[in-house]
């Protein structure tokens, strides 16, 4: 849950999560259409939703995995490869078994352009940017972010992307953190984290952040929650002039 005590203390720096948080991937249905099991039949709603929940999770193991596999699962963040192997591994086993349907998914999943914006990521955004706030996203990820930001015009108001492939180390591990704190020269009393997971997002608390918790819905149904999370901890929208970068 979210911390509920304002800080005594201004913030200087907040954190957000990618998924679930500041974008989420959204299917659209032209991309399961032609989706089949074993046998060439279409997956219901269901099981489509559920190899979507499978392919997004943020913890957690979704499937049986052998030791080759499990491997690439638990490093799967940290390497390109060992992250199309895991995947490609959850949806075979998921029951989509055809190569060539499982790779045209997965390409989905790893296309920043595939990823919707939350209604109000950008506004948020652009509120801490003109509060002078430093920005990191901070994200468990095995390809590169950075176009979905600049999709939205708003990638030139984060001051560090920190990404596990990139920096070598995975929420929850406080290294990652620190990495990010580092590189805002924040201090963690001063920084808010913002994500989706208590497991992942909320171990920022034990380097002393403080947290708040976004619930990972649909974008048509959370409209304000990322602003509704920043306004009880005293960073809700202002008037101003952007900052520069």
């Amino acid at each position: 849950m979210s911390d509920t005590a304002v800080s005594e203390e201004p913030f200087d720096a907040v954190m957000f999560d990618f998924s679930g948080t500041l974008f989420r991937f959204e299917e659209d249905d032209s991309w399961l259409s032609g989706l089949t099991d074993e046998h060439g039949r279409p997956f219901d709603v269901h099981q489509l939703t559920e190899i979507m929940r499978r392919m997004t999770a943020p913890v957690g193991q979704m499937v049986e995995l052998d030791d080759e596999h499990l491997y690439a699962w638990t490093n799967r963040d940290l390497d390109p490869v060992l992250h199309r192997r895991a995947y490609m591994e959850v949806l075979r086993k998921s029951g989509v078994t055809r190569e060539e349907q499982a790779a045209d998914l997965y390409g989905r999943v790893i296309d920043p352009a595939c990823w919707t914006p939350y209604p109000d990521a950008a506004e948020s955004l652009v509120g801490l940017n003109k509060r002078g706030v430093k920005i990191a996203v901070l994200s468990n990820i095995a390809f590169d972010i950075r176009p979905a930001f600049a999709r939205l015009g708003v990638d030139g108001l984060v001051d560090e992307f920190v990404l596990s492939f990139e920096v070598g180390a995975v929420k929850p591990q406080p290294k990652i953190f620190e990495h990010a704190l580092s590189a805002l020269e924040a201090e963690p009393h001063r920084t808010l984290m913002v994500g989706d997971s208590e497991e992942a997002d909320g171990a920022a608390r034990e380097l002393g952040c403080v947290f708040a918790l976004v619930d990972p819905h649909p974008t048509k149904e959370r409209t304000d929650g990322l602003v509704a999370a920043l306004t009880a901890f005293g960073l809700g929208p202002v008037s101003g002039r952007l900052r520069s970068p």
